[in-house]
């Protein structure tokens, strides 16, 4: 009977340790890797339509400022909203930005709906449907994203992926959440005399 070399045992056991620790560790770290990419990836389709809404805006602003001068103010808010919109550096800057843009539109609609005039034109009511689409596909692209985060952000809290992810700096990240503001409905003052933008 020939006898075993003495290292064969100590492989065996650092090759069984390697299996049982390292490869759930490796599948882990990975599966959040994926997760994480998920949600960038979610947000640049979010973006994608958040920014094709800010370029649907100056038409249809040119085309309200055009048949009525009178609210001034409120065309100084979208400008406002967009630059802010255009100049957010980080995710949760954007979705801020895009809140504000989005309270924007609904007083500029407000102003629309207000006057016959702008409702007849033809170029205010294709710059509406168009944007009523977007607005339709930001929503659902706010829910994905949404869902896509959550399930992150619960990955990163369940046992043991929590410590994978507190030792390769995994963050929560923020959910698009509605401001508090839009469940007012907006107001416009659309009295004779001209407002000026602030």
């Amino acid at each position: 009977m020939t006898s075993r070399p003495k290292w064969l045992i100590p492989v065996v056991v650092v090759a069984g340790v390697l299996l049982l620790v390292v490869l759930p560790l490796m599948g882990s770290y990975n599966g959040l890797v994926d997760k994480e990419e998920g949600v960038d990836q979610s947000f640049a389709d979010l973006d994608a339509q958040l920014q094709r809404r800010n370029d649907l805006i100056p038409n249809l602003v040119a085309a309200v400022r055009g048949a009525l001068e009178q609210e001034q103010a409120v065309f100084g808010e979208i400008a406002r909203a967009r630059q802010n919109y255009a100049g957010a550096d980080s995710a949760e800057d954007k979705l801020d930005a895009a809140n504000d843009v989005s309270g924007a539109i609904g007083r500029l609609l407000v102003i629309v709906e207000s006057y016959p005039q702008l409702q007849s034109n033809q170029n205010i009511q294709d710059l509406q449907v168009q944007l009523e689409g977007t607005e339709n596909r930001i929503a659902q692209a706010r829910r994905e994203y949404n869902g896509v985060v959550t399930d992150y952000n619960r990955s990163i809290r369940r046992f043991p992926r929590s410590l994978i992810a507190g030792m390769f700096g995994f963050d929560r990240k923020p959910l698009f959440e509605a401001d508090p503001e839009a469940s007012e409905p907006p107001t416009v003052d659309l009295g004779v005399t001209t407002t000026t933008a602030a």
